[in-house]
Parts: structure tokens; C-alpha cells; sequence
């Protein structure tokens, strides 16, 4: 089975590699030269530790003495060298004459001796030469003068020693640095692509379960157990899934629901017209009575499609208000009325007590009016037959403060957090689309408002609308229409 290197795993392979290469070849580049100028340091000192305060006084005591007695100090000096298996030793006279070596072969006269000559014209009195001997021998050499320069000649010692040995090793120690920079290389790269194409494998299944989820499959899942940023992200999507699969399933009853909502007046007005249509004008108080309905159910229906619309125009930000100066307590007094008839009729108790003192604001008035109804129309819903809905508004620093109460069937834990949400119904058993909270809470919002909820299960709900009245108020968001 081979495995498929991603695009990301190739970046990132080569993107490193050339880096990495990069960086171990300057190194090695830095310690193959330091390490030169090391051997070749050493090699120069060992040269010149042969002179010293004792060669000296050596040579200085044959200094203007016959050639015969220099030439016999020489060949002393020589014999005590203590390095000479390993660093040949000249000595020259001051007529620029190898007069002794350590290898006791007679050097030629029209040798090149290349630092000898640098010596000579230095204040330093002292060069060394590096380069290759007629028979292609690589070597180093130093020239120390012992005595006057006379011309272009002088007394002196050189010492040289081959470099074949030297560079053989440094050769070598080049070969080893270059090995370990590519084990360097190799240790870097291979663990670091099979940490980073194991992150591509969780990339690809975390892109394959997303294009599960959008094609419907909200149970796909990532097999990622690490509690690092991947693991975040897998949680993440899990969540989003969790989410999507939850506000899919919301939005499938909310369609059903508004279907069979719809569904109910339309067979209502069905029902009735083809009733009318076969009895005609020979019943007066049926047709009065079909059309009472029909007319009922048409109010419905067309209340139902508003608030749809509404909802529409919230989701798409362009839900719009007629803003003037209006009495918060006249349009509560009359969302009040609207109901009265309807909680006497389902033998339930609607409790206010009108305010005398108006409560001015700046607003659209419908959508007021709107919110009040929304949330007198879901108490009266979810409160049972016998059951008590109590309205009180107050006003205080510059804000009314509406509660309507029920002792109904109250809002569980769990649903409370999403009552207002779109799509959320905490009760598929009682009539309703289920946005209705949901636009009377946009349209406080959109007054400066809020809309707050105190539920308990099998206790009661207190829905708490808190708006600013004039003097107070901030700029609308929407501004006028």
C-alpha cells in the first residue's frame, strides 16, 4: 500500500528541505573552514616552535664569526632538533646558502624558497609559504631570519612540513561533517512529514465528513482522538453538525407546522363556501353563520401570513418601523381588549388594571402593538381552561416595564434558553408556527428594548417587555420609513 503525499505534505517537504539543506551547508561550510584554519594553525605553530629565545643565544654566539663555525652551530642546532622526523630543517647562512638539513640532502642552489624572500622584505623578519614543491608535493614552510639582511640575503632557519596528511584528514573530516548535516537533514524531515501528513490525513477526513454533512449525513463523524488544534476543529465541526441536524429538524416542523396551520383555515373557508354554494340564499342564518367564519378564519389566515412575512423580512434584515410618538399603555389597553372575549370564552381569567398615566415613547405602534398581542396570544395558549393571565406595566427611570404572567404549563430548563430562537417550538402539541416570540423579540430590539423570560415547568411564564420612553430613546436602527 503506498501512501499519498498531499499537496500541503509537498509544500511543506520541500519549502523545509530546502531550508534545512540550506542552513546544514552553511554550517558545515563554517565548521569545514574553521576546522582548516585550525589544522593549517596548528601545522604553522608547530613550524615555528622550533625558534625561541634559546635558538637564539644558539646562533647569536657564532654571529660574526667565521662561515666554518656558523655552518658547525647549524648542523649542532640540527642534530638536537627534537622535530625533525616530522618538520624539515634548513639553516641559511647570511649569503642566502643552505648550508644544513635535517634530512642531510644538499639542497640545490636555484631552489624556490618563496618565503624566505617574503621574510626578508618583511619588518617582521619572518613569512610563511604554502603551496606545492616541484615534484607536486603540497607543503607549508616558515622562514625566520636570525641575522642582518644584507641585500636580499640573511641568516635563518626554515622549517616546512607536507601537507598531504593534513588535507587527507581535513578530506576526511569534510566527508564525516557533510554525512551527519545529511543524517541532520533526513532525522529533521522524516519525522516532521509523518507529523504533518498525519495532520493532511485528519484534514481529509475532517473535509470528507464537512461534505457528508452538506450533503445531509449529520451523523458524520471524525476519527480524531488528539487534543490538539486538529482535535478543536474536529469538535467544532461535531458541534456545527450537532447544530445544523438540530435547526434542520426545527425548521422540518416549523414547515409542517405552518402547513397544518394553514391548512386549518383554508378547509375551514372550503368547507363553509361549498356549504353556502349548495344552500344558497334559503338559509339566511347559516349563510350568516358560514360567512362569520369564513371571515374569522380568513383574519386568521391573513394574521398567520403577516407574521410569516414579518419573520421573512427579520431573516433578511429588512423588517422596517413607522416611528412617532405613541402611548406604550393605550396600545397595551387595546392588545388587552382584543382578548378579553377570547379568554372569557376559554373560561380563562385576564387580569389589568389600566394605567391612568401615559407612557410616551417614540415607535411604530403596529409593531407594538404586535409584540403585546404575540405575547398575550402565547399565554392564553399554553395557560389551560380556568387559569389566570395577569398584565401590570410600571414605569421607572425613563423605561415601562410590561410583565404578563400565566399559571400555565410554564417552559422546561432546557427549552427556555431557545424559546426565542426561529424555528424553536418547546410545545409541538399546542397550535402555533412557533416564531412568534421570535419577531416580538426582534421588534423590541429594534426599539431599544428587551424582552426577557422567566419560565418554570408546571408553574407559569412571565414574559417581561422593558421599552424607553421619550427623553430616553437612542437612535432606532432602522430609522423612519
Amino acid at each position: 500500500m503506498t501512501m499519498r503525499i498531499g499537496i500541503i505534505t509537498r509544500q511543506w517537504l520541500l519549502k523545509t528541505f530546502i531550508i534545512i539543506t540550506l542552513l546544514m551547508a552553511a554550517i558545515a561550510a563554517a565548521l569545514s573552514a574553521a576546522l582548516h584554519l585550525f589544522y593549517y594553525n596548528t601545522v604553522r605553530s608547530t613550524l615555528s616552535s622550533g625558534y625561541n629565545s634559546i635558538v637564539v643565544r644558539y646562533f647569536s654566539a657564532s654571529a660574526g664569526t667565521s662561515d666554518e663555525e656558523f655552518n658547525r652551530v647549524a648542523r649542532a642546532y640540527i642534530e638536537s632538533y627534537a622535530l625533525r622526523d616530522a618538520v624539515d630543517v634548513w639553516v641559511i647562512d647570511r649569503h642566502g646558502k643552505v648550508v644544513a638539513t635535517s634530512d642531510g640532502f644538499r639542497v640545490p642552489e636555484d631552489t624556490q624558497m618563496p618565503d624566505y624572500g617574503q621574510a626578508i622584505a618583511s619588518d617582521k623578519r619572518t613569512a610563511t609559504w604554502t603551496g606545492r614543491i616541484d615534484g607536486g608535493e603540497k607543503i607549508m614552510a616558515t622562514t625566520i631570519l636570525l641575522g642582518a639582511v644584507r641585500g636580499e640575503t640573511a641568516s635563518a632557519l626554515r622549517f616546512s612540513t607536507s601537507l598531504e596528511k593534513v588535507d587527507a584528514q581535513f578530506r576526511n573530516d569534510v566527508l564525516l561533517l557533510s554525512l551527519v548535516s545529511a543524517i541532520a537533514v533526513l532525522l529533521t524531515l522524516v519525522p516532521g512529514t509523518l507529523y504533518i501528513e498525519k495532520l493532511v490525513r485528519a484534514v481529509r477526513k475532517t473535509t470528507d465528513a464537512a461534505n457528508e454533512i452538506a450533503k445531509g449525513d449529520y451523523s458524520a463523524r471524525i476519527d480524531y482522538a488528539e487534543r490538539d488544534e486538529i482535535g478543536a476543529l474536529c469538535t467544532a465541526v461535531h458541534d456545527m453538525a450537532d447544530e445544523i441536524s438540530t435547526a434542520d429538524k426545527m425548521k422540518n416542523e416549523f414547515i409542517s407546522t405552518v402547513s397544518h396551520e394553514l391548512r386549518t383555515p383554508l378547509t375551514a373557508i372550503r368547507g363553509w363556501g361549498e356549504t353556502l354554494r349548495q344552500v344558497g340564499a334559503d338559509d339566511p342564518a347559516l349563510t350568516e353563520r358560514g360567512m362569520d367564519v369564513i371571515l374569522k378564519e380568513t383574519t386568521r389566515l391573513g394574521g398567520m401570513v403577516e407574521e410569516l412575512l414579518d419573520f421573512s423580512r427579520i431573516q433578511n434584515d429588512r423588517l422596517s418601523l413607522r416611528i412617532a410618538q405613541l402611548d406604550v399603555v393605550r396600545e397595551l389597553d387595546e392588545a388587552v381588549v382584543t382578548f378579553r372575549e377570547r379568554a372569557a370564552r376559554e373560561s380563562k381569567q385576564l387580569l389589568y388594571a389600566p394605567s391612568a398615566a401615559p407612557a410616551p415613547m417614540l415607535g411604530d405602534a403596529d409593531r407594538i402593538t404586535q409584540v403585546f398581542v404575540n405575547v398575550i396570544d402565547n399565554a392564553l395558549k399554553y395557560t389551560d381552561a380556568g387559569g389566570t393571565i395577569r398584565i401590570e406595566a410600571s414605569a421607572a427611570e425613563r423605561r415601562i416595564v410590561i410583565r404578563i404572567t400565566d399559571n400555565g404549563r410554564g417552559i422546561s430548563a432546557r427549552d427556555l434558553p431557545h424559546v426565542t430562537e426561529k424555528f424553536y417550538k418547546a410545545d409541538q402539541a399546542v397550535r402555533g408556527s412557533g416564531i412568534g416570540l421570535a419577531v416580538a423579540n426582534e421588534i423590541v430590539q429594534l426599539h431599544k428594548g428587551t424582552l426577557e423570560i422567566e419560565s418554570e415547568r408546571g408553574v407559569g411564564t412571565t414574559v417581561i417587555i422593558a421599552l424607553p420612553l421619550l427623553g430616553e430613546e437612542r437612535s432606532l436602527e432602522n430609522g423612519q420609513e
